[in-house]
């Protein structure tokens, strides 16, 4: 099968998943193939067709030693590519590990990894080029056989796989199908088998083969990783015609890590991994409205503009839904993809609404709020406004995000808007009931071609958590301040009820000063910044700083 001129190569989706790139094909029998940048040029050979063929596989295969099904396989010929030479090893998530004692109480909580896990930690391993020097496997790709098996014949348990899952929301899991990992073969042999095939075995050579084990592994925990079930099978080497093991000119020994299904990042390097990726994170937020430096944007995302505000649009692969993020910089998409926020633990911050408070997987803090656009404003019968918000209707997500926008470029400070996700699945109303804001924003396309706003889906406003600038937490990367809603101050006790008119008075007469106006008198739409003295920033008059977070019922007044 030449596969590089295939239907199936040319639909490929680009997606990353922990940090990986892969490029995706949906197989004609229901398969699915993740390959690697380090597998995109053997494509063809990785192709299941190519070495997984029925009577194929089992003439060309090798079993290697371990407690886990790994063979080496040579590939057919493709094209013009030689055959090449495979490790493949069917991944054991979700099963129980067989360790022994010692290991499974010191590690009780230890699983075995997902597929996109281990070869996040693999190339993780792999981009690592402090000394001392680790050769890592390489990982070509990830083949999903279309068959659905029963858990006794996987050796699964629904517990595990649930736990697995809850851990990575962003990778979708099937608990009734194989995932077969493929990585490149190394030439050389284990520890065990050079040192099995000397005079007196291994028994006679214990000593040695412990230490230079023992130094891989020490090597290893340098790198800010730790295999729990570490072997000397797991280390290869090259022996020489001598029977010397091959060397650098420095003395040090040249050997290759394989087997990754229980690494694991140590616990400081897990926590210095998450502070750099926040880190990185708030750089990025402070530059977003920047044009991408030195790169373009990648081909599965793209530009878009919706009234007047900058966008990086692409499509959540895990959900089906779409997704904008505020800004110009691709590189702040993955931040916000579904699976990073919607699963984690949340805080409620509204009784009547559902708007959330969370910690990503990143350690970022966000706002969420399922946008109430086409529905019918509740207001109370005596509320002096009722007619002015029904006939006014609730703002779409793009026009709040455009509204706190235009505040804060006119001085009056706002929450910071984040991203706005379409859901995947169609509501469950079948039109809205208040259709005017989608009437309205029939002009407005994706780079797709479709509506922004469609009748047929849900939308999530997704902003920052307020507790500090962007360029101020980019500076020092921890919060500055405590966000606290002029509500609940006054219901607090930490400032009265005439406080409260007061400042809520003064703060829509700065809104009514730029030509704005919230339809609903709210102090819970205003936010007071608590500083860890338990004071109240405030301007250089002395008046305390109230910050906008709530835009649903703005409307302009010139």
């Amino acid at each position: 099968m030449e596969f590089s001129s295939s239907p199936a190569l040319r639909e490929a989706a680009e997606l990353e998943l922990l940090g990986v790139d892969y490029m995706h094909w949906r197989l004609p029998d229901g398969g699915d193939l993740y390959v690697t940048r380090h597998g995109r040029p053997f494509a063809a050979q990785l192709h299941p067709d190519s070495w997984f063929a029925a009577g194929w596989f089992e003439a060309n295969r090798e079993k290697l030693v371990g407690t886990s099904t790994v063979y080496r396989v040579r590939t057919r010929p493709a094209g013009s590519r030689p055959p090449l030479d495979l490790v493949v090893k069917w991944c054991r998530v979700g099963a129980q590990i067989p360790v022994d004692t010692f290991t499974f109480t010191q590690f009780v909580e230890a699983e075995f990894n997902s597929p996109y896990e281990e070869f996040a930690l693999a190339m993780e391993l792999r981009a690592d080029r402090r000394p001392p020097r680790i050769i890592a496997h390489k990982p070509l790709g990830v083949y999903v056989p279309p068959h659905r098996l029963e858990l006794w014949q996987l050796g699964r348990t629904l517990a595990r796989m649930e736990r697995k899952k809850a851990l990575y929301r962003e990778v979708e899991l099937d608990i009734y199908r194989q995932y077969i990992l493929i990585y490149q073969w190394i030439e050389g042999c284990s520890l065990t088998e050079h040192y099995g095939a000397l005079p007196g075995g291994v028994e006679a050579h214990r000593d040695e083969m412990e230490t230079i084990a023992n130094d891989c592994r020490r090597a290893l925990e340098t790198k800010g990783f730790r295999m729990l079930d570490f072997k000397p099978e797991h280390v290869i080497v090259r022996p020489r015609r001598d029977g010397a093991l091959l060397r650098r000119r420095d003395g040090s020994l040249v050997y290759a890590l394989v087997d990754f299904e229980l690494l694991q990042r140590t616990p400081e390097h897990e926590r210095s991994v998450q502070a750099e990726r926040r880190s990185r994170y708030l750089q990025h937020q402070s530059h977003r409205f920047e044009p991408p430096r030195g790169h373009s944007f990648p081909p599965h995302l793209r530009p878009s503009q919706v009234m007047g505000v900058d966008y990086v649009f692409g499509h959540s692969e895990s959900t089906g839904g779409a997704l904008w993020v505020v800004g110009r910089d691709p590189d702040l998409f993955d931040y916000f993809l579904p699976e990073r926020w919607r699963r984690t633990h949340r805080e409620r911050l509204s009784p009547h609404r559902e708007v959330w408070h969370t910690r990503t997987k990143d350690e970022i803090h966000l706002v969420w709020k399922v946008s109430r656009v086409g529905e019918i404003p509740d207001v109370a019968p005596d509320d002096p406004a009722a007619e002015a918000i029904r006939r006014h209707g609730y703002n779409s997500p793009f026009e709040e995000f455009a509204i706190a926008l235009a505040l804060a470029r006119r001085g009056v400070p706002t929450t910071y808007p984040r991203a706005i996700y379409m859901t995947g699945q169609p509501r469950v109303a079948s039109a809205p009931a208040d259709p005017g804001r989608h009437e309205s924003h029939a002009r407005w396309h994706d780079p797709d071609g479709e509506p922004v706003l469609r009748p047929d889906r849900n939308y999530i406003e997704v902003w920052g958590y307020w507790n500090g600038a962007d360029e101020t937490l980019a500076a020092r990367s921890t919060p500055v301040c405590e966000p606290v809603s002029l509500l609940d101050a006054r219901d607090r006790g930490w400032i009265t009820p005439g406080e409260c008119e007061e400042w809520l008075d003064r703060a829509q007469a700065d809104l009514a000063a730029v030509g704005w106006q919230d339809l609903r008198r709210d102090p819970g739409h205003l936010l007071l910044s608590r500083t860890p003295d338990g004071k109240f920033w405030r301007d250089e008059t002395g008046r305390p700083i109230l910050r906008w977070c709530n835009f649903s019922l703005f409307r302009r007044t010139t």
